[in-house]
């Protein structure tokens, strides 16, 4: 399955649907497996100290409990495009939405806690399934006059959904009289919180079925009468069918199928502009991102902050990521790829830091001092602003943008796979590394944003402006 799908032809151009409404319809559907990558993603946040009390386990345990998810996510990410080409790319919807749903299922009533790490594992690759599957199907049915603009809805939707999971954590744990532990209707709050999602989850199964297939898979299947009519109802009347049709599969056609080994040459393996590649996906992930995400309940609550006002800050940090997405959406294409990247970075050193030096302040009474609590919620929200308003979504823009034509598959494959290792090490190791010092952590995160100027000045290419086949 192609990864980047490009303007084909005068006629693909020059399309204009005659209802827009319904082709935004049509992409908010495909962006709900963005919704659910979100919200799966960081409704564990709401959970961890409950499974810790529950299970009675030390933190590299619960850590790998939080972090298994991102293995799912790696093999479900790895195999979505190919089974996206054989079975059609709304089938890949729906077979994600049943894993969300038997995952949301299975999390909110586990036996213990192996298979608790079992049904997020399958969560997990309907994460990586997701994460696949909706920018294609997006770009593969977006008009090319609008396919800019719809595919940000993946990247607005991921956000919302990490913003509502932490909004439903808060409201359950309100239920709960402020007790993770405590019980509504039978079960415990956790429970509520993993289980909630299976409403999305069907609620995204049933979309699929309201949406139509893939023209370019269609195409890619023989079926030429189906994409012709999914291609007016995207395109409009005005179209020469066969003539899209025509560009369409002239462009598959002529795609490079490119493979791990057009990625070897150069000092170190693999080719520089590759490793650059591998730099972004792993300093985007070293700098602590989803800790925020995965642990902020915990962070704060280990702080001295009560459970209720912990899980409203991670609620209100997930409304910060929001908006610096859509800051980011509005300047990357206004200053540059490389002028955000460094803005955030430097934003986010700052941040950083001073949470490391609030940290580090002796608790009283089993809570920070005054001063320091609240310069670490400040700097806390300015590290996410800053994240998410440069590195959140320059990232996947320059990655989309810099490799030559002839590699962009395999390397973007290889960049992927490198972020999810990282988000991994990063989830996994948390915990623990708290447990040992917490103001020591964050220095090391400082450390990486620190690193990722110098980078960025040195090695990573500026896109702006550039068609794709200008890079080499």
């Amino acid at each position: 399955m192609s990864t980047t799908v490009q303007a084909e032809g005068a006629e693909g151009r020059k399309a204009q649907p005659d209802h827009l409404g319904h082709v935004i319809f049509i992409t908010a559907a495909a962006a709900m497996g963005g919704f659910l990558f979100g919200y799966d993603s960081s409704v564990i946040n709401g959970a961890v100290e409950a499974i810790r009390g529950k299970y009675d386990i030390g933190s590299a345990a619960l850590a790998q409990v939080v972090a298994i998810a991102l293995i799912g996510s790696a093999i479900g990410a790895a195999t979505a495009g190919r089974i996206a080409d054989r079975i059609g790319r709304i089938r890949v919807m729906q077979i994600a939405a049943a894993l969300f749903t038997i995952s949301a299922v299975g999390s909110a009533l586990p036996f213990s806690l192996w298979d608790l790490a079992m049904w997020r594992v399958l969560g997990g690759i309907g994460i990586g399934m997701a994460s696949v599957i909706g920018p294609a199907y997006i770009a593969e049915v977006a008009p090319p006059a609008y396919r800019g603009r719809l595919a940000s809805f993946q990247q607005a939707a991921i956000v919302v959904g990490i913003a509502i999971s932490q909004l439903v954590n808060w409201g359950i744990l309100n239920l709960a009289d402020d007790d993770q532990r405590g019980e509504i209707a039978g079960l415990e709050a956790w429970q509520w919180m993993l289980g909630v999602m299976v409403i999305p989850a069907v609620l995204y199964g049933l979309l699929s079925f309201a949406i139509p297939e893939s023209p370019r898979f269609l195409i890619s299947a023989g079926r030429i009468e189906q994409a012709k009519q999914v291609l007016e109802e995207v395109e409009g009347k005005t179209v020469d069918l066969d003539v899209r049709v025509a560009e369409i599969d002239r462009a598959m056609r002529s795609e490079e199928k490119s493979t791990f080994k057009d990625l070897l040459g150069g000092r170190f393996g693999l080719l520089p502009i590759v490793w650059i590649g591998i730099g972004l996906s792993v300093f985007q992930q070293l700098v602590g991102i989803n800790v925020a995400f995965y642990y902020s309940s915990t962070l704060w609550q280990s702080v001295g902050v009560d459970p209720s006002s912990s899980f409203f800050y991670s609620f209100t940090t997930s409304i910060i990521n929001i908006l610096g997405t859509v800051i980011a959406m509005i300047f990357v294409d206004r200053i540059g790829r490389k002028p955000l990247a460094l803005i955030g970075s430097v934003g986010m050193a700052v941040s950083l830091g001073l949470v490391a030096w609030a940290f580090s302040a002796h608790l009283v009474d089993g809570k920070l001092p005054h001063a320091q609590g609240v310069l670490a919620l400040i700097a806390a929200h300015a590290f996410v602003l800053f994240f998410a308003l440069s590195w959140g979504v320059v990232v996947w823009v320059l990655l989309g943008e810099m490799f030559p034509n002839k590699i962009r598959a395999a390397a973007l494959g290889v960049a992927a796979s490198a972020q999810w290792i990282a988000n991994w090490a990063i989830t996994a190791s948390f915990p623990s590394l708290s447990e040992w010092n917490l103001s020591a952590t964050y220095v090391m995160y400082t450390a990486f944003a620190l690193l990722s100027i110098p980078f960025i000045l040195k090695w990573v290419p500026e896109t702006k402006g550039k068609a794709l086949e200008e890079m080499g």
